[in-house]
């Protein structure tokens, strides 16, 4: 007995010595022809369920080690752009040196259990909703259509709004810093292929900058195998006019080193044509005097974007990052020819005129951005330090020459000037963050400043004829400097069905604005803080409810805050405020999530003295002027419902419906000054179908559609438009070269009408942008392009803050 006990004794000890054992597999990478295929992905599955085990990636050799594998079953399985080996059996009890894993040239499809098509998934976290469309149908478009099509995204035109307000787009948690457009022709030209998630984020929590309202941040894959990779890819888009823009990216990568380059040009001619009219009122509240206005406005311009980002790793606990961006678009032209009628109230012409607007313009935007991280020897605590420089230049040139003639079409007189302005900027912001966990909790905390420093000048002369609204005592010296000085701590607890997020920022702001002209100096001083709080409760797999509440501030632009006037013609004309305040708003919202299917949110925002796009005409002098301005209060609130789901393997759809009510009280300066309340209820709807048209995946389309039924702007309100769009998408010779086309607007109903219409104010305009239009684009890649990029954008609010909102 006690032998048998003795040999049972070694038969498990030795049983368990060989599978405390762990094994190296090794092997080599070719295809059918024997040649090597570098930087292949090697996959090791369970043999019992197919389930992930591990992985590698072949060098440039197609050499592969896979080491500390455990005893077992395993299936073994190499693939390349879409391409697999037949998985192999393998029974682990010693090393293993493999011949050969063939990946046959002809395209196959890998087993179902390495590469399968999956539904884009939405997640709700304590402070953000997570769209992940990694390996679903919505990847196989650019970035820009998978922003589309995230819950809570409303597109107008350039512009992507999160209920009501514009988002600012991040790229792994690094903003991007351009406009409008160029936002939008960066994200055409970013792979979907590319993008793990989407995070839409409605209340920022405390690390965030205060200012900047919604964010909406796009995590791409991580870098996974050294190497080098680039691409080629352009656009041609007929619409009025053609254009075209054409981009190279390159991309290299060591164990220590990733560096990564990036140029565009994009030189086009663009026109807009507006109609604008103008209803001008008596004492009695009647219309004496009707103006007719046509704009028919061309752009020229030759837009170039150079980019450069390098990533070092010392060492395993310390790393440097250095982002560098120039944006320059030099001897922009535009040219406005503008027709006025004037009619008196019975509609009989009373005169004409006609004016010609000239402008040339430079635009230069350099940044330069240094990060440096330091892993702590706690397992998840570090330290980060940031430092930025942004240097932005501004130069424009206008002429404008009006004719007058009678209702006979005798020449009456003229009236012509001159404006030359010139605007430089320069940021700076320093930042050092210290996060670690605490548990199965996490604390982070972080102190920022940021010094802005503005100049600005406008000189007008060469004046010719007389005009009631111009002279040269418009000239004028503007500086503008701002110090902001923050810190904030953020604390996160996670238990089984909840989660919690609660933080705090404080803002110091110390910021003075001096005109020389008006002898006038305007200052602020004041400290706000800024708090936040998340709550998520996850009742089951398929239910789950979550509460938000974010405290924010919003800045007004660099170039609202100067006191200069841009004319159109001498009786209209932008004009800015020197006197804007920073508005604050607090934000709530409730959401339930069923199934990760069905998303219903209800939200309510004060904006409280909310900085609002006004227009007014002066019915005296016949003048109309449109500015920024603080209002008295301003609120919106609404019910979202977002369904986001596969109807059929090849069908993948996405809708968007919220009812909002939105409304603004403002000074009425041009009656009286009397407080006026602009609202509206609306319905914003959007209905994206995403199709697989081919069985492996390469050839995919979309059809989608966009209603607005009204919304408000300032003191505007748009009336309806709609937006029909169809696209195409298709991929060559392994992912090498992909070639896409799409049509928008081909109803032609995407362009509203804006109405300004209350007491004595009666105006309206129509822009007509070139919103419809082809696009033909294509993308090759060339080297190991199934590389992931360490593309990102810059990280400073300070620098949104360039581009007005207009």
């Amino acid at each position: 007995m006690k032998n048998l006990s003795a040999t049972f004794l070694l038969v498990f000890f030795a049983i368990c010595g060989a599978y405390s054992q762990t094994f190296t597999i090794s092997g080599k990478v070719v295809d059918e022809q024997n040649q090597v295929i570098p930087y292949a992905n090697i996959l090791l599955l369970q043999a019992t369920d197919s389930t992930f085990v591990q992985g590698a990636s072949a060098d440039e050799k197609g050499l592969f080690v896979l080491s500390e594998v455990k005893p077992d079953l395993y299936l073994l399985q190499a693939s390349y752009v879409g391409r697999g080996s037949e998985p192999r059996p393998l029974d682990i009890a010693k090393d293993v040196s493999l011949g050969a894993l063939i990946i046959p040239l002809e395209n196959n499809e890998l087993d179902e259990v390495v590469v399968s098509a999956q539904r884009p998934k939405l997640e709700r976290l304590p402070d953000r909703l997570v769209f992940s469309v990694a390996n679903t149908v919505v990847s196989q478009g650019t970035s820009w259509d998978i922003l589309k099509s995230t819950p809570g995204v409303i597109v107008n035109q350039d512009d992507l709004l999160i209920r009501g307000q514009n988002a600012t787009v991040y790229l792994n948690d690094r903003k991007v810093q351009l406009s409008g457009q160029e936002v939008r022709d960066l994200l055409q030209g970013l792979s979907g292929t590319n993008i793990k998630s989407v995070e839409v984020i409605a209340n920022p929590p405390a690390s965030y900058d205060a200012e900047g309202g919604p964010i909406l941040n796009i995590v791409t894959s991580k870098n996974i195998v050294p190497g080098y990779k680039g691409s080629i890819n352009g656009t041609f888009t007929q619409a009025v006019f053609p254009k075209f823009s054409m981009g190279t990216s390159h991309y290299y990568k060591t164990d220590k080193l990733n560096l990564f380059a990036n140029y565009t040009i994009s030189p086009k001619k663009d026109v807009n044509k507006t109609k604008k009219g103008i209803n001008f009122m008596d004492d009695t509240n009647d219309v004496f005097s009707v103006w007719d206005t046509d704009y028919n406005q061309t752009d020229r311009s030759q837009s170039q974007n150079a980019s450069f980002i390098l990533d070092y790793d010392f060492d395993d606990k310390n790393s440097l990052n250095v982002t560098s961006n120039l944006l320059f678009n030099l001897d922009q032209e535009q040219q406005t020819l503008l027709s006025n009628e004037m009619r008196n109230a019975q509609a009989q012409l009373d005169s004409t005129f006609t004016t010609e607007n000239n402008a040339n313009m430079d635009n230069t935007n350099l940044a330069f951005d240094l990060t440096y991280v330091h892993k702590l020897k706690k397992e998840g605590a570090q330290i980060r330090a940031n430092g930025h420089y942004t240097y932005f230049n501004g130069k424009t040139f206008q002429r404008l020459a009006s004719d007058y003639f009678d209702a006979d079409g005798t020449f009456l007189r003229d009236f012509g000037f001159d404006s030359d302005t010139d605007q430089e900027i320069g940021i700076f912001t320093g930042q050092l963050d210290y996060s670690t966990p605490i548990g199965n909790a996490s604390f982070e905390t972080g102190a920022k400043i940021s010094s802005i420093t503005s100049e600005n000048k406008v000189n007008f002369f060469n004046f010719n004829g007389s005009s009631n609204t111009v002279d040269s005592s418009l000239s004028d010296l503007y500086t503008y400097d701002e110090n902001v000085y923050a810190a904030y701590m953020s604390f996160v607890k996670n238990w089984e069905k909840w989660s919690m997020k609660l933080g705090v920022r404080g803002e110091l702001t110390e910021a003075e604005g001096r005109s020389l002209t008006l002898n006038q100096t305007n200052t602020q001083d004041f400290f706000e803080p800024f708090p936040s709080f998340y709550l998520l409760y996850s009742l089951s797999e398929k239910h789950s409810f979550s509460f938000d509440y974010g405290r924010n501030i919003n800045r007004p632009k660099y170039n609202d805050l100067n006191p200069f006037r841009f004319f159109y013609n001498e009786n209209d004309y932008e004009e800015g405020n020197p006197g804007l305040r920073p508005s604050f708003s607090n934000n709530l919202n409730f959401n339930y999530t069923h199934n990760s299917e069905y998303f219903f949110d209800v939200y309510y925002r004060d904006n409280g003295s909310n900085i609002a796009y006004l227009v007014f005409q002066d019915n005296d002098n016949q003048t109309l002027v449109e500015l920024k301005q603080n209002v008295l209060e301003s609120k919106s609130y609404g019910l979202d419902f977002t369904l986001s789901k596969s109807i059929l393997p090849p069908w993948y759809l996405y809708a968007y419906t919220s009812v909002f009510h939105e409304e603004e009280t403002f000074l009425a300066e041009e009656s009286g000054n009397v407080p006026f309340t602009n609202e509206v209820n609306g319905v914003y709807a959007y209905v994206g179908n995403y199709l697989t048209l081919s069985s492996d995946g390469t050839f995919t389309g979309e059809v989608a559609g966009t209603y607005i039924s009204k919304f408000l702007f300032g003191s505007y309100v748009s009336d309806e438009q709609f937006n029909l769009t169809i696209g195409l998408r298709k991929t060559l010779f392994d992912n090498k070269i992909t070639l896409s086309l799409a049509a928008e607007d081909i109803l032609e109903q995407y362009v509203p009408t804006y109405r300004s219409q209350y007491l004595n104010q009666d105006n309206f305009y129509r822009r007509r942008p070139e919103t419809q239009f082809i696009r033909f684009g294509f993308t090759y890649n060339f080297g190991n392009f199934r590389l992931e990029d360490n593309e990102r954008g810059i990280d400073k609010n300070e620098r949104d803050r360039l581009q007005s909102q207009n």
